[in-house]
């Protein structure tokens, strides 16, 4: 069958299922499973992805706007959903209407929230030292009082969550577990001023990983489910007994093959001079579809079982690759993933995936 893309990205279903199974496996009975969608699903596709995910049964999801908890509902899914990043107070409204949860994460965003007609329920967010989003503990007084001021209804107030800055190596834990101590501290005041039954969260994939100490009462796992590891270092800890299966390939074919001389160059800037002759083949994939420029001279692209590297710079919507000895034609189907690629070009898989071009149509294996 002659392929309908040149470029496209395949989703494998039973990944997904073989990564749920696996956090499934780490947790306790009582601890929930949320999967973080946020960012177009760390660029594996939002309702595509998250409609496996709720196939294969995970308790709620993560994003990181009303406007992608929206989007999921209008496809179908019911679940729990909590953003994670700042909602515009406009905004508030929506995510009443369409039972999504919010993060206050500062006083001025509760004042907002308690200004607006339509109140969604919300999740407090507590910096226990990555000084990103969330109230500091010298601060905390001062959002109960506000919130006993204003006899909060119990059912508004439905979470309280921290996020780690280091749960990335089990032999430097020192920081996450200060960061879950000041954690419980934040958790305890609120429970002293009166609060009760909100939902504890403070793992992502990596705390998760971690320890069980730091699962509370759900965890939001993101890079994990995608089957990326969060870190080098845990996967060389941990890589033995947890097996991650990754989800997303990006594929494309062979559009040309032609002969190159030894000392010719290739590629804007001919930034790359071949050492021999050579076959090279043309990609039809480039920075557009997401390939860093960094994989210039340095990333491969896999052709059958065989590596081919990418010779001098990626363009916008081609990169040359070198086939020279492999049995190769016009119509061959090339492959790249994602976190292999990072690795060869010492990048972040996060930045990789979610760079990925969410045009690119989306095939589900």
């Amino acid at each position: 069958m002659m392929p309908v893309y040149k470029v496209w990205i395949e989703l494998k279903k039973d990944a997904v299922r073989k990564n749920i199974r696996t956090f499934r496996a780490l947790l306790g009975k009582k601890t929930k499973l949320y999967a973080v969608v946020k960012s177009n699903a760390y660029g594996h596709g939002l309702v595509q992805f998250s409609a496996i995910a709720d196939e294969y049964g995970v308790d709620g999801f993560c994003v990181d706007s009303v406007v992608e908890g929206v989007k999921l509902r209008i496809h179908g899914i019911a679940k729990p959903i909590l953003v994670l990043g700042y909602t515009l107070p406009g905004l508030y409204g929506h995510a009443a209407k369409h039972d999504i949860t919010i993060t206050i994460s500062n006083r001025e965003s509760f004042i907002a929230w308690q200004k607006a007609k339509a109140k969604p329920c919300f999740h407090i967010k507590i910096d226990t030292g990555m000084h990103r989003q969330g109230f500091q503990l010298g601060e905390i007084k001062e959002i109960i009082r506000l919130m006993k001021l204003k006899k909060l209804k119990a059912e508004s107030f439905t979470g309280i969550y921290t996020h780690f800055a280091m749960a990335k190596n089990r032999r430097d834990m020192a920081f996450t577990n200060e960061q879950y101590s000041q954690f419980e501290r934040a958790c305890e005041l609120f429970v002293d001023a009166g609060f009760s039954g909100f939902m504890r969260h403070a793992s992502a994939t990596g705390g998760t990983l971690l320890s069980p100490v730091f699962h509370a009462d759900m965890v939001r796992v993101g890079i994990g489910l995608y089957g990326i590891w969060p870190s080098s270092e845990l996967e060389r800890q941990l890589s033995g007994n947890v097996t991650l299966h990754p989800v997303l390939s990006l594929h494309s074919i062979v559009s040309e093959i032609k002969a190159v001389a030894k000392g010719e160059g290739i590629g804007y800037d001919l930034t790359e001079r071949m050492k021999r002759s050579a076959m090279v083949a043309i990609v039809p994939i480039g920075y557009w579809h997401g390939i860093p420029r960094a994989a210039s001279s340095l990333g491969t692209v896999t052709i059958g079982k065989k590596k081919a590297r990418i010779l001098g710079r990626v363009s916008m919507d081609m990169i040359v690759i070198d086939v020279t000895g492999m049995p190769v034609r016009a119509g061959s189907e090339t492959v790249i993933i994602p976190s292999e690629l990072a690795k060869e070009i010492l990048a972040s898989p996060y930045e990789v995936v979610t760079r990925l071009n969410p045009l690119i149509h989306k095939a589900i294996a």
